[in-house]
């Protein structure tokens, strides 16, 4: 169960559909959206999944409101009631907690008929909404997995999702130690699956920075505030250092006219360059041909922050010299000054420090990096664990 499908800043979700199938062949997947897309981009690994994805119409929504409303009354209106009490501080979030309910019943009228097992939603908001609200009506069990602004922008309801989950996944031991105020391991077990990649698809080759001319940098995320694109700009502008070097931005998001802007008044124009979203084969070239990767992670205003960045896993296989921030997961994937570098999140001063050690012959163990990833970080272990727990909690 997903919120959107296909979206273009979530190959992670279809890594790991891709990567449960493989690990168990007689396992049957199908695939839930709640919302339309908003993305024209389509990566082509999520195109065979299309074929399997369901998302109910409007009309069917309401015709199973009014299905559940005749077969379950005291069920539907009791979980109602309990998305308006824990809601109603909120009007925008209670209206689209409410949205939801229709939607939702269209998909648990859909997974009762067609005996489904279990529900497993990606994200601890609507998808995990409407998994909970179809494991009220029908008795079917679920689980979610915890990215971050899921469970970091507003925790209404999480402790309610978290207790009568059967399991909780999330990407990160940060994640875990967040997810204990509100139930986790206590009541609920909690398992960390980390976000990865085939290894086998990074062809490894370990790079430094060259000593003179230009300096190749490279950053793939979505243009939106969390990632810290505004931090990368301000140090690459303020720190003489930094002159050298010339930086890819691949991702597209809200942001990117406002941040063209304030590269041109910075005077960046030709030493920053947007490239907008791209295939997974080609963002393996872009970074097949850079010295550096940079990822600047915020915390947002709106308290949005990074779960574990996908792309810095990409890099670190890559074995492109890695530079991010002491944030949320970060730290349990690159440590300072062996791996990768950290700086201070939403410093630009600290930013800029890091990356002119790099460019200023700072030596990593690239070796070490791509080790961790082959351990920890590669999708296929992680299809396998979901396997496990689906398993082990399911039967």
């Amino acid at each position: 169960m997903v919120s959107r499908f296909p979206a273009a800043s979530e190959t992670f979700v279809v890594r790991e559909l891709d990567a449960v199938a493989a690990a168990d062949p007689e396992l049957e997947l199908s695939l839930l959206s709640l919302f339309p897309s908003n993305d024209r981009f389509v990566h082509e690994r999520a195109r065979p999944w299309l074929q399997r994805l369901h998302r109910p119409s409007p009309p069917e929504g309401a015709r199973a409101l009014g299905h559940w409303a005749l077969r379950s009354p005291l069920r539907l209106a009791g979980a109602v009631a309990l998305i308006v009490r824990a809601g109603w501080r909120d009007p925008r979030l209670l209206a689209r907690s409410l949205a939801t309910v229709p939607i939702a019943a269209a998909q648990a009228r859909r997974i009762r008929d067609a005996r489904v097992d279990h529900v497993h939603a990606h994200f601890a908001s609507y998808p995990t909404l409407a998994a909970w609200l179809c494991g009220r009506l029908t008795g079917i069990g679920y689980s979610f997995t915890a990215h971050a602004y899921d469970i970091f922008i507003t925790q209404t309801m999480l402790e309610s999702k978290v207790r009568e989950a059967q399991f909780v996944a999330t990407v990160s031991e940060f994640n875990r130690r967040f997810l204990r105020a509100y139930g986790g391991d206590s009541e609920t077990p909690v398992a960390v699956v980390h976000c990865g990649v085939d290894p086998t698809d990074y062809a490894f080759e370990p790079r430094s920075v060259p000593p003179d001319g230009e300096v190749r940098g490279l950053c793939v995320a979505g243009l939106q505030e969390k990632k810290g694109h505004a931090v990368l700009l301000e140090a690459l502008a303020s720190a003489p250092g930094l002159e050298r070097l010339r930086v890819d931005l691949v991702g597209g998001g809200p942001l990117r006219g406002e941040l063209e802007a304030r590269a041109r008044e910075l005077g960046l124009a030709n030493r920053v360059r947007f490239h907008g979203p791209l295939e997974e084969t080609a963002v393996r070239e872009m970074l097949a041909g850079a010295d550096l990767f940079v990822l600047p992670s915020v915390i947002a205003s709106d308290r949005q922050m990074e779960g574990l960045p996908v792309a810095l896993i990409e890099a670190l296989a890559c074995g492109v010299p890695a530079v991010s921030t002491r944030l949320s997961g970060i730290p349990e994937l690159i440590d300072d000054r062996r791996t990768g570098l950290l700086a201070e999140a939403g410093n630009p001063d600290s930013l800029a420090e890091a990356l002119e050690w790099l460019i200023g012959g700072g030596e990593l163990d690239l070796e070490a990096a791509r080790r961790l990833v082959e351990s920890e970080f590669d999708v296929r272990r992680s299809g396998a664990q979901m396997v496990d727990l689906f398993e082990a909690r399911v039967g």
